[in-house]
């Protein structure tokens, strides 16, 4: 689900604590009215909510959303079907989105230590 190669056209998340909706919209692919649309149907999506209800992700939603939109666009699966998957998925989530983390901070790493040999 949250292999490079389902979100390969995804840029890379950014070193920040807090996205906003756009950037997060920006990172994931998907529209800013469908992110909210998302928090209604899925309970593991819960952005933090300040000044004037303005909504702030980490990098967890992020990832979490980045899941979402595989298994609704690249699996086909529909939104009750998705929201069962995560909801089932437990354990197998977590190693998979430790995964993905590990191989985005790899990703990122990389791109650091080329940028500092020039």
């Amino acid at each position: 689900m949250l292999e490079p190669s389902n979100n390969a056209e995804l840029p890379v998340i950014p070193g920040k604590r807090y996205f906003t909706i756009g950037e997060v919209a920006d990172l994931c692919g998907v529209k800013p009215h469908v992110l909210r649309y998302w928090e209604q149907e899925f309970p593991q999506l819960k952005p933090v909510k300040r000044r004037g209800n303005r909504r702030y992700y980490q990098r967890q939603d992020v990832l979490v959303i980045r899941q979402i939109r595989s298994l609704l666009y690249d699996e086909g699966f529909t939104i009750g079907g998705a929201r069962q998957r995560l909801a089932g998925d437990g354990a197998r989530e977590d190693v998979s989105q430790s995964q993905q983390i590990m191989r985005q901070l790899r990703t990122e790493l990389e791109e650091l230590l080329k940028s500092l040999r020039r």
